[in-house]
């Protein structure tokens, strides 16, 4: 175990150090977010009416969720990278635990997350947002994203190892902008049509966005939703560690594998 956590922190601090010397992908993944706040908050925001909430009290807990999703993205590039690159291929003749690679990268991940939702937070509070709940079930929101965004890195890491190429990987992970989408990230469900509702509420995007909301202050629980949503932390912690349960060692064994 000790030799591990030493061999996950050298390969933290390269994955750092890759992260500041390409920093594209990072950076995409965390300013588009405050640029859909921008938008949505200011242009479609009077044309979008919230239950009990205002909207953009609404929109920011989702696009909070929304970036943490967006750990598939970035742990896919990475991961598809180091494959296609020869990377790998050098880190299988290191006398180094299979673990420790791809946990130095989650791990790296989660760190740059953590910094780049300071950003998003402080935008929101300058656009009227406010945290209502207490202090303790703030600090179990940003627990809750970090650990969502910790689940959804090891399933691009995954993702990323398999993948064809660094272009089928970009493509696939372009396209995980959509996965926000079919949720409640943006909008309400209750307003879509049932097979979409039922789509969006089991999409753990759901789950995580209205606990989030809820532990904020910023929307009251939905009765009438699925299970997921309406025990939302209860359907985050579910959804984030049920990932890791099954994403860790499949990841594990398959970087194990030339």
């Amino acid at each position: 175990m000790n030799a591990l956590a030493l061999e996950g922190s050298a390969l933290v601090g390269r994955n750092l150090r890759r992260i500041r010397h390409a920093p594209a992908i990072t950076v995409m993944t965390q300013t588009m977010p405050i640029v859909f706040l921008l938008f949505f908050g200011y242009v479609l925001g009077g044309a979008l009416a919230v239950p009990g909430a205002e909207y953009r009290s609404f929109l920011v807990p989702g696009l909070l969720v929304a970036t943490a999703a967006g750990g598939l993205m970035t742990g896919m590039f990475q991961a598809a990278q180091d494959t296609h690159r020869g990377v790998m291929d050098r880190f299988l003749t290191l006398p180094v635990s299979r673990a420790a690679v791809p946990l130095g990268q989650a791990v790296a991940d989660l760190l740059v997350c953590a910094v780049g939702t300071v950003p998003m937070v402080l935008v929101g509070l300058a656009m009227g947002w406010r945290i209502e709940g207490t202090a303790l079930e703030a600090l179990g929101a940003f627990g809750l994203l970090l650990l969502f965004r910790f689940a959804t890195t090891w399933a691009g890491i995954l993702l990323g190892r398999v993948s064809e190429s660094e272009e089928a990987a970009g493509q696939l992970g372009s396209a995980t902008f959509m996965l926000p989408l079919l949720s409640n990230a943006y909008i309400p469900t209750d307003g879509m049509p049932g097979w979409l509702r039922t789509l969006a509420e089991w999409n753990p995007i759901s789950a995580v966005a209205t606990a989030v909301r809820a532990l904020f202050g910023n929307a009251p629980v939905p009765a009438d939703a699925a299970w997921p949503v309406a025990h939302p932390v209860a359907g985050s912690l579910l959804w984030s560690l049920g990932l890791l349960a099954v994403l860790v060692p499949l990841t594990v064994r398959r970087y194990a594998r030339r």
